[in-house]
Order: structure tokens, then sequence, then C-alpha cells
């Protein structure tokens, strides 16, 4: 038998091996073919009114004993004006304080169920163990109908939010994705709409009470129930806690119109020192979710920006090398969508992958895509939806959009079919529609040099330029006088700060600050004299770095952990070790070159490249109106670091110090430290500085 069986399968090789080899290779040439598109059966969900206009959505899932909620409140798209991002902080003063309940109890009612529940611009979320249903609900609903919107609370966010705002100005993708808001729907839309240090300062907490008693209405919103939960239980609970909620007629507000894009223009955001540039192109798009289109945009944005498969990918970054990836999207939204495209490319680069944006805008906008690219655009969305089916939450969500979007019935269960019979033609169709190669906005954030090379991408070959926060700005450069040498503007500082005989005056100097990082309190000690310095971080009373340096040795320890200190670090430790380096660049053998004068942050700058002995170099930005070093940037390999002294104070001796020092690139995060406290002159004894 095991005999036979053998000769058998040599038999089929056999018979394998003498098959024509056109017949092979035909074989092998050919994917095979997919087959019919599968009809989707979605789960299912239940769906109620309240009398009140409340809709109610409930998606049963009985495998863990778990469920979760949401109010979802469909504000319409409003203005906010000069208060731009008042909302956002309405949404999350919700949480901190109801009629009942202040927001430490809020806290602690839900830790001790172990659940979950919070708020936002369009209403309450929360989630937990089932057996807490009602236990979380009710929280929801005292937090959504009761909330007294505390002050003290208000001016915590106020603070967070100016801090964030703070942080962000030199965020290259955050100063992209403001101009790109801004030039793309236009200042006085509410999508063009930048929250700034001054909008936040001018909201009130009467703001966002009327942002609430204003929108917050059963009639505009939905409850939604995942999970371990039966239909007549939630429908209950609906009743019980959200069925006296007052519903109320809400007025929809007009907004204005978007311009057309008549041609390429480009917009430059100039980033001092960046190593590389942002480029984003885009241009508002008339797309809502309910639009036949939507379906055949998606196949189209997938072949066209997709992520390793895309056209843009393949181009810029496999093919070229200019970047890590280069992606596009076509968004929906119920008002005005938009198109973007974009990547982070290499200074030097940077206009010759623009030529390639265009190129393949224009390729995709002219020619046929492949049955290939097709296909492969297919089966990845296809691939997606499916990961998508595997969570209860995706039905919960086809419901809510489903009504919130008025899509058609069947939109969700008819997907894949409809997927599936999209052409090549109608890809073009639609390409010819959303692609526009010669009518765009092109944003890029970027150095001097870069902005110089793009006038040719840009209607009649000129740029406007803008701030991060996309403001437009007029005077980009500051004209300075032949004579103007880089040390008199070190001259100049010195003597803003108190002169060279006060600052020689000073013998040690001992300077606490603190910072919050990712929520964490953490406080810095550096103590200098004479050459010798000691730095001290503690978190939560916990010293977690220090640094001794007796002015010949150095010892530094993390977390309680001995470092390693070479030479080159021990070298780095005598210029910080001094009180005032700039007093002594020259002696330090620093090379000083005046590079010029910008406007920074709306301030008139000199700029001076400082070089040291060994060849490393840093730009410095001082103000010419008060003489005040403002910024300073250097290199650590790839990474820029970059550091703002902002509010300068007199501490004793009559000596201006900076009392704000914000720090990018030495860590994960930006670090944003305030002085809490000078001490001058306090005859610091050197075994502070002993080195063991």
């Amino acid at each position: 038998m095991i005999k036979h069986l053998k000769y058998t399968f040599v038999a089929f090789l056999v018979g394998l091996l003498i098959v024509p080899a056109q017949a092979q290779d035909d074989f092998r040439s050919s994917a095979p073919k997919p087959g019919p598109a599968r009809k989707i059966v979605l789960g299912k969900s239940e769906q109620f009114t309240l009398k009140n206009g409340l809709e109610v959505i409930v998606v049963e899932n009985h495998k863990l004993p778990r469920v979760s909620a949401q109010v979802f409140v469909n504000v319409p798209v409003i203005n906010e004006g000069e208060k731009a991002g008042f909302i956002q902080m309405a949404g999350q003063l919700l949480g901190k304080g109801t009629k009942t309940r202040t927001k430490a109890e809020i806290d602690q009612s839900v830790d001790f169920i172990g659940a979950n529940v919070g708020s936002n611009a369009n209403g309450v979320i929360g989630s937990g163990l089932s057996r807490h249903s009602e236990k979380i609900v009710e929280l929801m609903a005292d937090i959504l109908l009761n909330p007294v919107f505390p002050q003290e609370e208000f001016e915590k966010l106020q603070k967070q939010s100016l801090s964030g705002i703070s942080l962000g100005k030199d965020n290259p993708d955050q100063m992209s994705s403001n101009v790109s808001s801004v030039v793309t729907y236009g200042k006085d839309h509410p999508y063009g709409e930048i929250p700034t240090e001054e909008s936040i300062s001018l909201a009130t907490v009467d703001d966002c009470k009327e942002y609430y008693n204003t929108y917050f209405h059963p009639n505009l919103s939905y409850l939604i129930f995942v999970g371990d939960i039966k239909a007549k239980e939630a429908l209950s609970l609906a009743k019980e806690y959200f069925g006296d909620w007052k519903k109320a007629f809400v007025a929809k507000g007009e907004l204005p119109e978007i311009a057309p894009v008549e041609a390429n223009q480009v917009h430059f955001v100039r980033k001092p020192g960046s190593s590389q540039s942002s480029i984003n192109i885009t241009y508002p798009v008339t797309l809502k979710p309910s639009d036949e289109d939507v379906i055949r945009v998606n196949v189209l944005n997938q072949i066209f920006g997709g992520p390793f498969f895309g056209r843009l990918f393949k181009n810029i970054r496999e093919d070229k090398g200019y970047t890590y990836g280069a992606f596009s999207s076509i968004s929906t939204d119920r008002e005005i969508g938009s198109f973007t495209a974009g990547a982070k490319v290499r200074n030097e680069v940077t206009d010759s992958a623009l030529v390639e944006f265009l190129h393949e805008m224009t390729r995709i906008s002219t020619e046929v895509v492949t049955d290939e690219e097709l296909q492969t655009a297919k089966n990845m969305i296809m691939g997606s939806f499916a990961r998508q089916m595997e969570q209860p939450t995706t039905i919960a969500r086809f419901a809510l959009n489903t009504a919130r979007y008025r899509l058609r019935p069947d939109h969700y269960a008819s997907y894949l079919e409809r997927l599936d019979a999209i052409t090549k033609e109608e890809i073009l169709e639609v390409a010819k529609k959303y692609i526009r190669p010669e009518n765009a906005h092109i944003v890029v954030v970027g150095d001097k040099e870069t902005g110089e090379k793009l006038k040719r991408f840009s209607d009649k070959g000129k740029l406007k330029y803008y701030d991060g926060q996309g403001k437009e700005i007029r005077q980009l450069d500051v004209a300075l006088p032949d004579d103007t040498k880089a040390e008199d503007v070190l001259s100049n500082y010195i003597k803003a700060i108190g002169g060279k005989e006060a600052l020689a005056g000073v013998q040690d100097m001992t300077v606490t600050l603190s910072a919050s990082v990712q929520g964490m309190g953490m406080e810095m000690k550096r103590v200098v004299k004479n050459g010798k310095m000691l730095v001290e971080v503690k978190a939560n009373g916990m010293v977690m770095n220090q640094i001794k340096f007796d002015g010949e040795k150095a010892a530094i320890s993390q977390m309680g952990q001995p470092q390693e200190v070479d030479a080159a670090t021990v070298e780095g430790l005598k210029e910080d070790a001094m009180l005032f380096p700039e007093l002594a660049y020259d002696k330090l053998g620093k090379k000083l070159t005046l590079k010029g004068g910008e406007l920074l942050d709306g301030k008139q700058v000199y700029v001076i490249e400082v070089e040291s002995a060994n060849g490393k170099k840093q730009t410095e930005y001082y103000d010419i109106k008060s003489g005040l070093k403002i910024r300073s940037q250097s290199s650590e390999g790839n990474t820029l670091i970059q550091t703002d002294y902002k509010d300068y104070q007199e501490v004793e001796g009559g000596i201006l110090m900076p009392f704000e020092i914000v720090s990018v690139g030495q860590a994960p995060f930006p670090l944003n430290f305030k002085v809490v406290e000078v001490k001058v002159n306090q005859g610091v004894d050197d075994t502070v500085f002993k080195v063991e």
C-alpha cells in the first residue's frame, strides 16, 4: 500500500514536469482571479427615539462582561471668532464638577468601580464592567446634565492650553497644520480658526456655559450602548437618566464661502535651523459622507497616496529616497472636505520632491491606473474593512454614521459589493474631479534657503510668508546697516542683562526651576561658582539626574546609577559651568558671524552663528530692540536642539535673567522650565561640587 502511494506521487510529479512550458508560464504570470465579493452581514443594532428626540442605539455583545456608552451631541460647525479654542476647553470642563459632585468626588466614584468616564466638546463617554452599567450611566448623566463649570478648573485648563500653544509654536507639524487650515478654508471659516495665546486668553468660563446651553440638547444627540447589555435594559436606563433632558430648537448658522484655488500658490513658513522641510499640498473639496463618490475616492487615494503601495510612496520614498514616507488623504466632511498630500524631506531636495508630487498628481488625473494597482487597492481596503468588523464598536459607529449623515440604509452592508464593482475608468473619472495639480495650496515649512527655490512653483513666482500660527507676514528679512558686527550684538546683549561690571561681580548663583513633564512635576536646581557646577533634577522628591563638576573632574548619575564620563563631556561642562559664558567667547576661541536679520515671533532679531574651536556651530537670536538673547539652536546628529529664553526679570545685583526656558529636542517632549528662585552670592561652599 505504501509502495503504491509512493509511485502514484512520483507519477504526479512527472505529470507536472511534462506540462507544456507555455502553460506553466501562463500559470505563473497571473495572480489567481478574485472571487465574488462576499455580502456583509452586519451585527444587530437596535434603535429607539425618546420623546425628547434623543436617539438611542444599542449593540449587544455578550462575549465579555463589559459595556461602553456614549452621548454624542451633533453640534453644528460654528465659528469661535476671536476666542478660538474655547470649545475644546468647554468640553473638558464638563467633567470638572457638577451640582452634586466636585471633580475629586467624580474621580473617586469612577475609580471605585474601576470605570472610565470622561467628557469632550461633543458629550460624554463611559465604560466599565457591565455589572456597573447603571452607575456608569448615572455618572455620565450627572456630568452631562448638571455641570457647574468651576472657575478654578477653567483657569487650569486655560493655562494648559496656553502652555500647549507655546510649546507647539516651533513644531513643524503644528506650524504646517495651522497654515494649511488657514489657507485652505480661510481664517473666517471655523475650520480655518487657529487657537492662539491671544484667543485663549480672551476666552471666559461664560463662553463655555453659553456653548453648552446653546447646543447640548437631546434632539441633537445620540446615546450609544455597546457590549454586555440587553436592549431593554439600555432603553430603561436611557429613559430614567436622560428622559427629562429638555429639547430645544437650535438654528444652524451660515458659514462663509470658501474661495476656490485659482492657481498654485506656495505658502512658506521659515523655521530657522531646520534640517528638513515639511511639505503639505492641500485644497478644499466638496465631498460629503453620503456622496456616491466616496467609495471610489477611497480607492483612488489608496492607489495615489496609500502606505507602502501608493504611487507617492513608491516614487518619492522608494525610487528617489527623498523621505521616509509620502502619503495623501481625501477627507469627507458634512460641510467641506479637503485633499492633502505631503512628506518631510531633506532641505536640499524640497523642490525636487515637489516636482514629483505634482507629476504624480498630473499622471493619476490623466492616465488610467493599472489592473494590478486597482486590485491591490481593493484588497487593502477590504482587509481594513474586515479588521474593523472584528470590533463590536464598529457596528455602533456604522449605525451612528448612518443616522448622523443620512446614509443609504445598506451603505455598509453593500460596501464590499460596490467596492468590487469599481472600474479603472471610474477611478480616472474621480481623479479628474478631485485631483488638481494646478489649483493647490503648497505649504512648506523650512529654512530660508529652501524658500528661495520654491518660487517657480507659485503663481507669478511669488511666495506668501506666514508665521507658525497662520498669520501672513509681509516682512521676512530685516535690513541691517553695513557696519553692523556680530561682536557689537554680543556687547549689546551683555549691556542689556546688566553690564560687564555687574556680571563680573557674581561669584556664585543658585537657580531653582520647576516644570511639568507629561503630568509629572519636576524640579531642577543649578548651582554655579567660578567654573564649578552642580545640577540636580528631581521628580516627586527623588533625584533622577545629577551632575557634579569640580572644575576638572565630573560625576554624572541617572536614577542613582553612575554614568561614564568621557573627555568631550568634561570639556563641555567647563563651558556650562560658566556663569555668563558670553563674557568669555573670545577666550574660548569662539568665532562669531553675523548671518543677518530676521523676524522671529514678530520680533526683529539679529542672527549670529557661533562656531567653537572644535568646529561645532550654534545659532543665536538676539532681539534688536531689547538686545536680549531669545533663542539658541544647535544640532546633535540629525536632531535640532532649540532653547527659547522668555520673561526676563531682574534679580539681585541688577542682572536680568530669563524666568521661562523652553527646550525642544533634548527629550521626546518639549521641556518648559519656569524659574522659582534665584540666589546670588550666597557663599556656596566648594564641598557642594566635590567629586568622590
